[in-house]
């Protein structure tokens, strides 16, 4: 399964509703990665630019996309950026392709290339 990491921002309306009224967030975003199809691996309230950070797995692309769809249409998150992650035994053998891959690869303007 794919590893996905999120970071995102709680809007104003939110903050005030957690300071009213705190909770376990961890929860409830693991409740949604479940209901999904998804598992949430870890969940950070970060400083700076974003609120919060989660670290999730998921068999798809589409999985993810629903849990984070629904998130963001709580109204209560913004600004979500999501990345694929990989592990470094798997970096390893990506760059063992690309290596293989960038040998009958020429950079445009280098000539021989009829398919522009």
């Amino acid at each position: 399964m794919a590893i996905y990491i999120t970071q995102g921002r709680y809007t104003p309306d939110a903050i005030k509703g957690m300071m009213a009224n705190p909770e376990n967030r961890e929860k409830a975003v693991a409740d949604l990665m479940e209901k999904a199809g998804a598992k949430l691996l870890d969940l950070y309230f970060t400083f700076g630019e974003y609120d919060f950070l989660s670290i999730s797995e998921a068999p798809s692309e589409e999985v993810m996309a629903s849990a984070l769809i629904a998130g963001a249409a709580s109204g209560g998150i913004s600004h979500l950026r999501t990345m694929v992650a990989m592990t470094s035994k798997d970096a390893k053998k990506a760059f063992k392709s690309a290596g293989a891959l960038s040998k009958s690869f020429k950079p445009p303007g280098l000539g021989d290339d009829e398919m522009a």
